[in-house]
Parts: C-alpha cells; structure tokens; sequence
C-alpha cells in the first residue's frame, strides 16, 4: 500500500496535513510519499521535515515527489516523473541506497527505463483520475497485464485506484496500490480518514 499525502487534495478536502499523516501512520501505512506540486515554501519544508521524523518513528519509508535536493536533506526517498531529473542524475544526487522511484505510462517508456537506477516503477493512470491537473491517457488493466513482465522491478500502479477495482489491478500484476483520493472521505475528518486508511490495509491483505 503507497499512501500519497497530496497537499493539494487535502487543502481541496480541508485537512491537515501533519494529523493526516499520523493517522496513515497510525492505521498502518509504510510507505508515503509527500506530494507537493507548487512552490517549495519554508513552510512546506518544515512540514515535510515532520512527516520524515514521523515516519522515522513507525518505521515507515517516506517519500518526497520531484525534489532530489529536499529529499537529500530529509533523507528521504525521491519519486520523479519523466520531465523531471533523470533517474541517472537523480541517483547521482540521492547516493546508492535511497529509495528512488520513476513513473511511466507507456511500453516505450517502461522499456526505455529497464537500466535506469531506480527502486520501482510507478505504472499509469489504470483508471481515470482527478488528482492530477493534466493527466496521462489511462492505460487500463490489460496493459498493465501485458507491461508487468517487462520489468522484474516493484511495479506501482496508480491512478484512479479506489477499494472497488483494487482488487482487479493486483490481479493484473501490480506489486502494491497508490492511492490518494480514495484515501481521503468527503467528510468525518481525521477520523474519518484514519478508518478509511484501515478498511484499505484490510483490503489490501484479504487481497495478496
């Protein structure tokens, strides 16, 4: 289970952040990705810098989107996207051993990147998704079916992911889920959000 906190769907929800990410943590969570698509702020950073020793805390592995040098200062793991650094150059910043992850959305793509440096892969959008202002094409399920045998990395499916059709992409192939909508009710708060958290790890374990 890849829990995304994306800054822009919790301000959309009016959450928190650092509650949210306690209670990811709390219902189970152990892999995060922070995902903030504007201006890197002061604020954010300290933010960020939370979320990373709460992680630390529960043994989580955290993640920062696009930013190699703030993940190098957080000791975090670096999720990039294909107009971001290189993986090569990503790496060269990150050392040999931090988590680095690489989206694709395409054969070409996946296949370009079969010797780039990387920990996993991120495959998608599966499905239609509102958490991105200009998605990729949804790939769907067959393709993702047909794609998994082109890599013997972690493969990450993401887009549209919700406790409905999880089910069908693990069956397709996918190692692990990212999710961030779903994670997050309409109402109820942090409660609200920490319950949903464990109805997915729930899931997520009846399924594999």
């Amino acid at each position: 289970m890849y829990a995304i906190a994306d800054t822009g769907a919790l301000e959309r929800r009016g959450l928190p952040l650092i509650p949210v990410v306690e209670a990811f943590l709390d219902a189970g969570i152990r892999l995060l990705q922070l995902r903030h698509k504007g201006h890197f702020s002061r604020g954010i950073y300290d933010q960020a810098r939370e979320c990373a020793r709460l992680c630390s805390e529960s043994d989580a592995v955290f993640v920062i989107n696009d930013r190699a040098d703030i993940a190098c200062l957080l000791s975090a793991g670096l999720h990039i996207g294909q107009d971001d650094l290189s993986p090569v150059d990503a790496r060269s910043v990150l050392g040999p051993d931090a988590i680095l992850g690489f989206s694709t959305h395409r054969a070409r793509q996946l296949m370009d990147a079969a010797g780039e440096p990387v920990s996993y892969f991120a495959f998608g959008p599966i499905f239609a998704t509102g958490s991105k202002e200009n998605p990729e094409p949804v790939v769907g399920l067959a393709a993702l079916s047909t794609l998994r045998p082109l890599t013997a990395k972690p493969l990450i499916a993401i887009g549209g992911i919700t406790r409905d059709n999880a089910g069908l992409v693990f069956a397709a192939g996918a190692d692990s889920v990212a999710v961030i909508s779903d994670l997050l009710p309409v109402s109820g708060g942090i409660h609200a959000v920490r319950e949903r958290v464990q109805d997915w790890m729930r899931l997520v374990v009846d399924v594999v």
